[in-house]
Formats: structure tokens, C-alpha cells, sequence
């Protein structure tokens, strides 16, 4: 049994990647298959190069590991549909001199013409089949001529168009148009490529989105004319908005599969989030590993309605995640996104992964996502110089009101020999709440935001301890003096 993923490099990586990814990788390990990556990368004029790398590190972030592939090789290389050109001219010659296939000639705008007088006319949108039968002179002679020809197929009136599908069963497609199979530059289209690929690999099954249903009859055919077996095909509910359309990258930046990482949501997470999306375990529980997704895999455990890509769902299972890790684990995975996004320096200094180790247990039952501990825990990793208050609301504070609470603070702290947690809470309770008759959320607002910047922060008094004494009471400092010049003096 051997399946495939076959993603375009023509940008950042989609998350419908990984979601097909997932669920080959589930069905290969289940059946003791193959799983196979290949590029496809025909599309030269939307190509990226940056692209096929930002897929194999997303994929392998979430450990979704493939068996063969262009930076593994295996038994059916290149796995680079570029470097497989060659391959592909002899199918097309055969479907040529078969009659199955023909070139075309006609320029973007005589089709274009063609499809504005057509849903004028209110008639089906189609390839009017003007170059079929005619030589390269015989079309030349005729409006609408371009040098470089495509290939079409040509689609019989008996197209195939019942198939059977692993996951919907008996499916009737559309009847297709005379599919475009190599472009004028040369290179197959997808339609081709794929099916070639397919075959040449020896894939098996061709699990992908249910937006390819309507492309099967065509596929089907090449599969027939080439005189090939057919592979199963499984087609994947699609990803959607809350609004049911499609998700794209044009609509929701949750497109981009970069976008989870950069937010600080856990692989493990995402992984399950998106079996989620399509699938569900027998006994109902919603969070399982990728291990458990694998042991009850079964098609028919997969629900075809389009599933809604609900973030706050995905909020919830990443703090779960998140409070199941070990504190070196997570301190661990705070400062390399950290490093990502560019508050800490790559790689980050011991000292730094000492404070982030000291201060995890002051925000993991407060996080959702890791890209969370950068406002909690920059006040410890900002040097004083670049230190401010972050917010107009936190600023908002350190009023000429805040001036007696801060004052007071340094007092107290300044003659403190023991600079912990408890020896700090204890002198500011004695100093800032009985003495100078303060309710605690107004007497420690002020030192809140002169100590972290913020007016929300992890526990005060721990902060603190972890920030250290010469620059707790250097910013305490620094807040006082704002506060008195808003008083005047």
C-alpha cells in the first residue's frame, strides 16, 4: 500500500498540507504502507524557491515524516516533477498518435472571447473544439493563432463519470471539458503529471480534497488510455471558515501553515486539531496522539461534512497540551519560540534559558499559546535601557495618585536583606497596605506596571524575585520619577 502528498512550492505552505498529510501518514503507518512526498512543482510561473524547504521543515515540525521523497530519494525517483520532464513526453506522444489527445492553438484571448459569448448565450462554459482535426497550417489560417500550441484531451461523450470513493462511496462527477494536459511552456499540467507520477510510483491510493471530485472522470481516462490500473481514491472534506467558504490564505492567515508556529501553537496540538477536523475515535475523546489516531484508522470513521476551522477550539486543546508538559519541556519551548520570533537572540545565552527555565511556572496554567510568554516574560528578558511601560491602559497608572504607593516601595525593598518572593510581599503588604491604608489591587497596580510594564503580569512578588533587587528597584525608581513629574515636581 503506498500513498502520497503532493504539494505545489508556489508559497508559504497551506494547512490543507498537513491535514492530507496527516491522514496519508495515519493510513500508510495503519496498513504498513508507504508514505511518499513528492513535488509538485510544474507551475513555474507561480514557483517560489524558498517554498519546497519551508514544506519539508513544517511537515517535519509536526512530525508528519515521509518515507520516500526529494531530500530522502527512494526507489521511484526524482520525486521533483521538474526533474521528471522527460518522463512525461512519451504518454503525451502516445495519447497524440492515439487520437486521445490534440493540439490547440488558440490564444488566452480567443478563449477568453469564447467564454464571454458563451455565458452570454447562457450555454455550458467548454472548449469549443476549433482545433481539433486541423493541422498546425489549417488553424494558422484561422483568427486567434498562437505559436506555442497546448495539448488537450478530448473527451469522449461516454467520459467515465461513476467512480467508487474509499470514504463517499458510489460518486457521479460532472462531465469534464477537454482538459488542458501540457501548457504551452511544455510542462504537464496536473492532470497529466499527477496521473503519471501516480502510476510510475506505484501509488496505491490517492487520498485528497474533495475539490478534486469533479476531476476524477479525467483522471480515470488517462488511467484507461495509458492502459493503467486505477488507484483508489479517498477525497477529504475541505477546510473551512466559520462563513462555510473554503479556507485560503487570502481570507484567513490560520491558511498559512507557518502562521501555528509562529503563534506558538504545539505540533502535537495542531496534529490532533486537525484529525479533529475530519475524523473522530471510536470512544469519542477528543484529545489523542497521532500513535492513537493510527491504531483505530478507518475510513468510514471519517465525516464528509465540510469541518469549520474553529480557533478557539484550538486555543483550548494547545493550553491543554501545554499544562501536560514537563517545566523543562515547556521552558524549553518557550525560549525556542522566543529565539523564532525574535525576542531572544538564536541561539539564546544560558543565562536566558535560566530565566525563562525559572519563570515557566509562573505562566504555564496561563498560556494557550507559547506566542503568549513574550508579554508575560519580556519584562525579565528586556535590558532596563529598552524597558517601557507597553500599553496607554498600563500607563495610564503611574499617575501623580501613584506617587506616595512607589515612593513607599523603594523605601521598603531598598532596606530588604532577603530578596525573595515572601520577604517581598510581606514588606510592601506592611508598607503599602497598612500603612498607607490601600486595598492590595490599589496598592500594587502602581508597582505592577513600574516593575513589568503591564497592568496583567505573572504573580507579582515572584517577578520580582526573578527580575533580582538592583533592577526591580531601578524601574520602581524610574516609575516614581514619571509619577512626580506628572504631579509636578
Amino acid at each position: 500500500m503506498r500513498v502520497r502528498v503532493a504539494p505545489s512550492p508556489t508559497g508559504d505552505p497551506h494547512v490543507g498540507t498537513a491535514y492530507m498529510s496527516l491522514f496519508n501518514l495515519a493510513f500508510a503507518r495503519k496498513q504498513g504502507g508507504q508514505f511518499v512526498l513528492r513535488i509538485e512543482d510544474t507551475d513555474r510561473a507561480r514557483y517560489v524557491a524558498d517554498s519546497e524547504r519551508q514544506i519539508f521543515d513544517t511537515l517535519r515540525w509536526l512530525g508528519l515524516d515521509w518515507d520516500e521523497g526529494p531530500d530522502k530519494g527512494g526507489p521511484y525517483a526524482p520525486y521533483r516533477q521538474s526533474e521528471r520532464f522527460d518522463t512525461y513526453q512519451a504518454h503525451v506522444d502516445r495519447l497524440l498518435a492515439d487520437g486521445t489527445a490534440y493540439h490547440c492553438w488558440c490564444t488566452t484571448e480567443r478563449l477568453a472571447q469564447m467564454r464571454e459569448e458563451q455565458q452570454r448565450a447562457k450555454l455550458p462554459t467548454g472548449y469549443d473544439r476549433l482545433c481539433h482535426g486541423k493541422s498546425r497550417e489549417e488553424r494558422a489560417a484561422l483568427p486567434g493563432f498562437s505559436e506555442r500550441p497546448v495539448v488537450r484531451m478530448l473527451i469522449p461523450a461516454d467520459a467515465p463519470l461513476m467512480f467508487t470513493d474509499v470514504i463517499r462511496g458510489e460518486i457521479k462527477a460532472p462531465r469534464p471539458d477537454d482538459q488542458v494536459i501540457v501548457k504551452a511552456d511544455g510542462f504537464p499540467t496536473y492532470h497529466l503529471a499527477n496521473v503519471v507520477d501516480d502510476h510510475e510510483m506505484a501509488i496505491t491510493h490517492v487520498v485528497r480534497g474533495e475539490e478534486w471530485i469533479s476531476s476524477t472522470p479525467k483522471h480515470l481516462l488517462l488511467y484507461d488510455w495509458l492502459g493503467w490500473t486505477r488507484p483508489a481514491f479517498a477525497h477529504m472534506p475541505l477546510l473551512r471558515n466559520t462563513d462555510k467558504s473554503k479556507i485560503s490564505k487570502r481570507k484567513n492567515p490560520a491558511a498559512r501553515l507557518l502562521w501555528f508556529r509562529e503563534q506558538g501553537y504545539l505540533p502535537e496540538a495542531l496534529v490532533n486539531f486537525l484529525a479533529l477536523m475530519g475524523y473522530s475515535q471510536p470512544d469519542g475523546e477528543e484529545v489523542f496522539s497521532f500513535s492513537e489516531m493510527v491504531v483505530h484508522f478507518d475510513w468510514s470513521r471519517v465525516n464528509t461534512v465540510g469541518p469549520v476551522f474553529d480557533l478557539d477550539k484550538l486555543g483550548w486543546l494547545n493550553g491543554h497540551y501545554i499544562r501536560e508538559l514537563s517545566v523543562d519541556d515547556l521552558a524549553g519551548r518557550v525560549t525556542d519560540h522566543l529565539a523564532l520570533t525574535g525576542v531572544l537572540p538564536e541561539p539564546p545565552t544560558d543565562e536566558q534559558r535560566a530565566i525563562v527555565r525559572a519563570a515557566t511556572p509562573l505562566v504555564n496554567e496561563r498560556m494557550q499559546v507559547l506566542a503568549e510568554a513574550e508579554g508575560m516574560l519580556g519584562f525579565l528578558l528586556v535590558d532596563d535601557g529598552a524597558f517601557a511601560v507597553e500599553t496607554e491602559d498600563a500607563a495610564k497608572v503611574l499617575t501623580a495618585d501613584a506617587a506616595p504607593v512607589l515612593q513607599a516601595a523603594v523605601e521598603v525593598l531598598a532596606q530588604l536583606d532577603d530578596w525573595d518572593s515572601a520577604a517581598i510581599e510581606r514588606v510592601l503588604r506592611v508598607a503599602l497596605v497598612e500603612g498607607l491604608g490601600l486595598k492590595p489591587k490599589v496598592a500594587f497596580g502602581p508597582v505592577r506596571v513600574a516593575v513589568t510594564g503591564r497592568r496583567v503580569s505573572p504573580p507579582l512578588f515572584e517577578s520580582m524575585e526573578l527580575l533580582g533587587r538592583d533592577r526591580s528597584l531601578h524601574r520602581l525608581q524610574a516609575g516614581l520619577t514619571v509619577t512626580q513629574a506628572g504631579a509636578g515636581g
